[in-house]
C-alpha cells in the first residue's frame, strides 16, 4: 500500500469517528473510548496533513486539515475554561482535599500515607479501596487523625473511602444496577466545613470497556441526576470518572454548574492516566467539581504509589 493510500486511510477513518462524535457521542462502547481520548486520537491526521503539504498532495493535506480543525472545536472548550482564581476566595475559608484511586491495593501504599502525612489534607477521598488497605492504615495510625470517616471498602473495584478532620454526617453509598448487581458508584456525605456544610460526591465509574461501558453510562447518568435533584451551590464532586470532557455524560455535569477545578485554573493538560511508570499520562479521568459557591484554588496531580492513577491535591475555598 502507497504513502498515498495510507494517508487517504487514515483520513477516512478518523473522518468517520469525527462524524460518529456529532451524530452518536458515546452511544456505544469503541465511541466512549475513542471519544475520551479525542486529544490524541487525531494526531495522525498532524502527520498526514504535513506529510500531504511537502508532498504537495493539495487534497490529501486539505482532507487532513479538516480533520486537524475538528479536532481542535473538540478540545478548545476545556483549554479556554481557564479563568482567574475569584477575587473572593482570598478571604474565604479553605479546605485541603487528597484524592487517590489506588487500584485495589492489598494495602495503603506508604507513599501515599507519607503524601498525606505532608500535604495535611482536611478531606481524604479514596477509591479502589479494599478491605486490607483499611485494615493497613488502621494499623498505621493514619486514620487516628481524621476522627470522620465513611468507609466502603470493597475486594473489586467498587470500594470507597473518605476520611476527614471535619465532621461529616449523611454518609450513603449509592449503586447501580449492573449484570443484575447492585455495584456502588458514588457516596455522597455533608461534610461541615469552616465555611458551612458542603455536599460532597465521590464518584468512581467502572472504564467504559466492553464489559462494563453500559454501568459507566448509568452511573454518570446517575451522578448527573443527583447533582441537579441536590441543586446545591456547595457541592463538591470528586473522584475516578473515568471520563473526559470529551464524553456526554461528563460534559452533562458541566451543564449542571459544575466547575472543572483543573480546567479553571489552566491545567487541562494535568493528565492523569495512566501513571506514568512505562507511558507518560495521556488522559485526564480523575477530578475535582465544585459547585457556584466553592472554587478550586490551587490543583495539581502527583504520581500515585502503586497505582495505575496519578492522586490529586486541591485546595478549596468555600464562600459564605
Amino acid at each position: 500500500m502507497s504513502l498515498l493510500a495510507v494517508g487517504w486511510l487514515i483520513v477516512s477513518v478518523l473522518g468517520i469517528v469525527a462524524l460518529l462524535r456529532v451524530v452518536a457521542w458515546d452511544w456505544i462502547e469503541p465511541l466512549i473510548v475513542l471519544d475520551a481520548l479525542t486529544l490524541v486520537v487525531y494526531l495522525p491526521a498532524w502527520v498526514v496533513a504535513i506529510g500531504a503539504v511537502i508532498a504537495r498532495r493539495w487534497w490529501l493535506a486539505a482532507g487532513a486539515t479538516v480533520i486537524v480543525v475538528t479536532q481542535l472545536a473538540f478540545i478548545t472548550p476545556e483549554f479556554l475554561a481557564a479563568v482567574p482564581v475569584p477575587g473572593w476566595t482570598r478571604h474565604a475559608p479553605v479546605i485541603r482535599v487528597f484524592d487517590a484511586n489506588i487500584d485495589k491495593s492489598p494495602q495503603f501504599e506508604v507513599g501515599y500515607r507519607r503524601a498525606i502525612e505532608q500535604d495535611r489534607p482536611d478531606l481524604v477521598t479514596l477509591e479502589e479501596f479494599t478491605p486490607p488497605a483499611l485494615q493497613s492504615m488502621m494499623a498505621s495510625g493514619l486514620l487516628a487523625r481524621f476522627p470522620y470517616t465513611c468507609a466502603a471498602p470493597s475486594s473489586g473495584a467498587a470500594g470507597f473511602l473518605i476520611a476527614s478532620r471535619l465532621r461529616l454526617s449523611d454518609c450513603r453509598v449509592r449503586t447501580v444496577l449492573w449484570d443484575h448487581q447492585s455495584v456502588p458508584y458514588m457516596v455522597n456525605a455533608t461534610l461541615w466545613s469552616p465555611g458551612g456544610p458542603l455536599a460532597v460526591r465521590v464518584v468512581h465509574t467502572l472504564a467504559p470497556f466492553p464489559a462494563y461501558w453500559r454501568e459507566w453510562s448509568a452511573a454518570l447518568a446517575a451522578v448527573d441526576r443527583s447533582v441537579g435533584a441536590g441543586g446545591d451551590s456547595r457541592m463538591l464532586v470528586v473522584g475516578d470518572f473515568n471520563a473526559t470532557w470529551d464524553n456526554s455524560g461528563f460534559v452533562a455535569l458541566l451543564h449542571r454548574g459544575l466547575t472543572d477545578g483543573a480546567a479553571a485554573r489552566g491545567g487541562a493538560s494535568d493528565m492523569t492516566w495512566p501513571n506514568g511508570a512505562v507511558v507518560p499520562p495521556f488522559v485526564r479521568i480523575d477530578h475535582v467539581l465544585t459547585g457556584a459557591r466553592l472554587a478550586v484554588t490551587k490543583i495539581a496531580s502527583e504520581p500515585g504509589f502503586g497505582s495505575d492513577h496519578r492522586y490529586l491535591v486541591a485546595t478549596v475555598a468555600i464562600r459564605a
